[in-house]
């Protein structure tokens, strides 16, 4: 299967959250391109961007886990093929 590039937009509600989401970063971390992240105090929460090249099922796996998470919200924009 031929690799693609994703950007998972990350918005986490609740600080709590941060070790999963962490855990989850590390456990995919061969397939991470970049990350960036900032608190945005305003709103009380923070941004996460994740930069991936993998094939679709490993970025479709950790989107599915990071959606799951309670008071987290993620959104997946795949290259074109």
């Amino acid at each position: 299967m031929d690799n693609r590039l994703a950007v998972i937009s990350i918005i986490v509600n609740d600080t709590e959250a941060s070790s999963e989401i962490n855990k989850l970063l590390h456990d995919f971390s061969s397939y991470i391109v970049g990350r960036m992240g900032m608190p945005y105090k305003k709103r009380d929460v923070s941004i996460i961007c994740i930069v991936m090249d993998a094939p679709e099922d490993v970025i479709s796996s950790l989107s599915g886990k990071l959606g799951m998470l309670k008071r987290v919200s993620i959104k997946t924009t795949f290259s074109k093929k």
